[in-house]
């Protein structure tokens, strides 16, 4: 399969400080990007809104705010600048989005060929650079409120399922957590687990893949 003919510019939201939703910004004219050497150019299907995404807008992750994250909701919070998952100022613009669904249309050098074409699930903590210097996708780097987005190939994994883009881009941010706490707990085959705020996207997942972990054993 050849590589998805691409345009030059493309449409999507961009973030142009922490704030309320003024702070966000139609686009038409935001430049396609292309894939780095270990990276895929992803035709973005769906993308989820997801807390992170509120909580980066509104400034809620910097360390000079204190209070909850609905008091700030609809405008922000004055003095964030510290809120970067790598505890750095906050590079302006930025297109967020952290949950996404697509196909790959791209790839760049050292990437095999026949992934061109996959339906791909993007797994949002980066962890392919230094040790201990995870980006976040739709924070420190550009994500999915667009029309394309670059991810690591290694972070984005292929899904064969009937389900929508729109339902399957509500899966990476919260499953993939979930996951990752069943995995470090070693939740096995036959134990219980008690789940607490299992409501939320997180708790909601953890019920349901500490159910299976505790049928199968964890998944690797």
């Amino acid at each position: 399969m050849k590589p998805e003919a691409t345009p030059a510019t493309m449409r999507g939201v961009v973030l142009t400080g922490h704030g309320g939703f003024d702070r966000l910004e139609w686009r038409e004219d935001l430049p396609v990007p292309h894939p780095a050497p270990g990276e895929v150019l992803v035709k973005i299907g769906a993308a989820g809104v997801n807390n992170t995404d509120i909580n980066t807008r509104i400034g809620w992750y910097s360390k000079e705010v204190a209070a909850d994250t609905k008091s700030g909701g609809a405008d922000g919070f004055a003095g964030a600048g510290d809120d970067g998952w790598q505890g750095a100022a906050f590079a302006f613009p930025r297109i967020q989005g952290a949950d996404a669904c697509g196909r790959i249309v791209s790839t760049g050098a050292g990437v095999a060929a026949d992934r061109l074409g996959q339906r791909v699930l993007i797994e949002p903590v980066f962890r392919t650079g230094p040790a201990f210097a995870a980006r976040y996708f739709g924070s420190e780097v550009d994500g999915a409120f667009a029309e394309y987005a670059v991810a690591p190939a290694a972070h984005a994994h292929t899904i064969t399922s009937d389900l929508s883009d729109a339902e399957l881009a509500s899966f990476p941010c919260a499953y993939s957590a979930a996951e990752n706490m069943i995995d470090r707990a070693g939740v096995g085959a036959g134990e219980a687990v008690l789940v607490t705020g299992a409501s939320g996207g997180v708790g909601s997942a953890a019920v349901q893949l500490a159910a299976r972990a505790m049928r199968q054993g964890p998944a690797r």
